[in-house]
């Protein structure tokens, strides 16, 4: 594990939604049940905590001075400079059982968002479609969403639900990000150790995969053959993001959920985020349009 070190060492009980920033070198990321949002430098600096006050999951760049976030209520614009929150469109807020979970931008702009039951119960979930304002139900059903990542020319859509061990692929217009025909199995990881979890896709169409449970993260080829798999200190690696002036390094978050007192002493980084030094031909996130 000498590629991978630790990138912060504060400790997340649900470690997720990594999305690094070019502008301001920062990577976001949040601690989902404790309604956290964490900023850092890659090159070096402070940890900044931001509390939100409510779960959330993601994070999108709209310009310079906004963010989106999508949260167990909705999604909301923050002001980067005072971090004030604003709802732009409810998401499931009529539904306190469900939360937001993984969520990524497509390269047109728009953004694919997971909910999930807070207490992960069976299919109480869905996969939406935002873009500019309109907010469309894609998939129902879910139990876990995850593994939302596009490929850089936008035709190719994926996405699990964690509990089927099953990645899916499916074909996209690139024009909207909506999906086009029906998914298809890229990845049967029922056999294998871990869960699915958090993806993103690089610049040629290798698929670098967070696999919870598994102690692992893995990267497939554009065929679904896994080329590489990379050992992690933590067992519950949860999602990945190309960090970096050029993209190139990959952060990893983790979480503790779950685990009792015993697990924990087992598995004492677990809830830290880490990076992985290895060379990747990565890509920044596209921007969402909102309007």
């Amino acid at each position: 594990m000498s590629e991978v070190s630790v990138f912060s060492d504060y400790i997340c009980q649900l470690g997720e939604g990594p999305s690094y920033d070019p502008a301001t070198d920062a990577l976001f990321w949040f601690d989902i049940v404790n309604g956290k949002l964490l900023e850092k430098p890659v090159a070096g600096g402070a940890l900044k905590i931001h509390e939100l006050g409510q779960m959330a999951s993601a994070i999108a760049i709209i310009d310079e001075q906004r963010q989106l976030i999508a949260t167990e209520t909705g999604l909301f614009v923050r002001d980067v400079a005072t971090g004030k929150l604003t709802l732009h469109t409810p998401l499931e807020a009529d539904n306190p059982l469900t939360r937001s979970n993984d969520s990524r931008v497509h390269p047109c702009g728009a953004f694919w968002v997971g909910t999930m039951a807070k207490d992960e119960s069976k299919g109480a979930g869905s996969i939406y479609w935002f873009f500019k304002g309109e907010l469309r139900t894609l998939y129902t059903g879910i139990t876990v969403s995850n593994s939302i990542c596009f490929s850089q020319d936008g035709t190719i859509a994926y996405y699990t639900d964690t509990e089927t061990g099953l990645l899916m692929r499916t074909a996209c217009d690139p024009a909207t990000g909506l999906p086009v025909g029906e998914p298809k199995v890229f990845v049967d990881h029922r056999a294998s150790k871990g869960y699915v979890d958090g993806s993103v896709v690089d610049r040629d169409g290798v698929l670098w995969n967070a696999v919870w449970g598994g102690k692992a993260v893995k990267a497939y080829s554009p065929d679904g053959t896994l080329l590489r798999e990379i050992p992690m200190p933590v067992t519950q690696a949860s999602c990945p993001a190309f960090v970096g002036a050029k993209a190139d390094r990959l952060a990893v978050t983790s979480a503790w959920k779950g685990k009792d007192e015993k697990q924990r002493q087992l598995d004492p980084q677990a809830g830290m985020t880490f990076l992985i030094d290895i060379p990747v031909n990565g890509r920044f996130e596209p921007r969402v349009l909102i309007a």
